[in-house]
């Protein structure tokens, strides 16, 4: 049940390209889409519907040049090579595939969505004027670690140990992981790290975790656990420990619960920036977003199957109750 929806947004360009620019969509518009996940991937079809209802058909008014890794962080750099090598008018970078695209050209347009920090990792200086050719949407990881630990200790508040669950090779991992150590100190609760950057790694890791009897596992929902979303629900489910996501994708597939944005939300709203884009604004000058709201989702199947009582206090806050 929903209480309420989750709204992006858009921030407006203080400066723009000569209306002349604006005023009409290209005669063919080429944006290339750089995708850390398969050819598949979810997101990229948010996005190319969005692209649709904005009006452009593939074929017809765009060419859209799609490249994806399979979920292999070194395949980025030559696939972003590729779309800079294509002509394309803009790139949209899915994910980790945000570092390879700003390394890949600091000239054509960038629209990101990803997990990071974008000030404290570098991808631009400013959030309201990025500046030079990146702009897009950050789905806050960093900024939310300290609640998401709250939350799940709030089920076990007698526990004084729970982990977190990591791929150390994406750049977003460094600074949520020191964001999630100070919570945890600020908790009194020892935070047990798991690192895992292949799947075969995922089974020792909540093993470890049991082993120690962990409270719960917080998964830094970055590009290694959409991609092997399906294996880590599973196996957290066979070792019975109580797991906190970022995205509602994972509550709704089976995992326990998540508080983060609306990604599909988002990426779709990243639409409208590429499309401002293609109509001769300039990405610098459109606000880096970031979401204004945050939406808690716990899925009570999966609570009854770990023989977990809720706090009425926590079902009460959610904005979802999976039953």
């Amino acid at each position: 049940m929903r209480r309420r929806d989750f709204i992006a947004a858009l921030g407006s360009a203080t400066v723009a390209w000569p209306l002349t620019g604006r005023a009409q969509m290209r005669a063919m518009s080429r944006v290339g889409i750089l995708n850390y996940f398969d050819a598949r991937y979810s997101r990229v079809t948010e996005f190319t519907e969005s692209l649709r209802e904005l009006g452009y058909v593939e074929g017809r008014n765009l060419v859209t040049i799609h490249r994806w890794a399979d979920g292999q962080l070194n395949r980025l750099p030559d696939l972003a090579n590729e779309l800079t090598a294509s002509k394309i008018d803009v790139m949209i970078a899915l994910g980790p595939a945000t570092w390879a695209a700003r390394r890949a050209t600091s000239t054509i347009p960038i629209v990101t969505t990803f997990s990071g920090d974008p000030v404290g990792q570098g991808v631009v200086s400013n959030l309201a004027r990025p500046g030079g050719n990146i702009t897009g949407f950050s789905y806050m990881s960093t900024d939310l670690a300290a609640k998401r630990l709250e939350l799940l200790r709030e089920i076990y508040v007698t526990h004084s140990r729970f982990a977190v669950l990591y791929n150390p090779g994406e750049p977003a991992t460094t600074l949520e992981l020191e964001k999630t150590e100070e919570a945890s100190r600020a908790l009194s609760v020892t935070l047990q790290p798991l690192a895992a950057s292949q799947v075969g790694d995922l089974e020792g890791a909540f093993a470890a975790a049991a082993g120690e009897n962990t409270g719960g596992v917080i998964v830094f929902t970055h590009g290694f656990a959409e991609y092997y979303r399906k294996n880590i629900i599973e196996t957290a489910a066979r070792h019975r420990i109580p797991t906190m996501y970022g995205w509602r994708d994972f509550v709704i597939e089976g995992g326990l619960m998540s508080y983060g944005p609306n990604v599909q939300t988002m990426v779709r709203t990243a639409a409208s920036y590429v499309d401002r884009i293609l109509k001769g604004e300039k990405p610098g000058d459109l606000p880096m977003q970031q979401p204004t709201r945050l939406e808690l989702v716990v899925n009570l199947k999966t609570a009854k199957a770990l023989n977990l009582a809720l706090p009425a206090t926590l079902l009460a806050r959610a904005d979802e109750v999976i039953e």
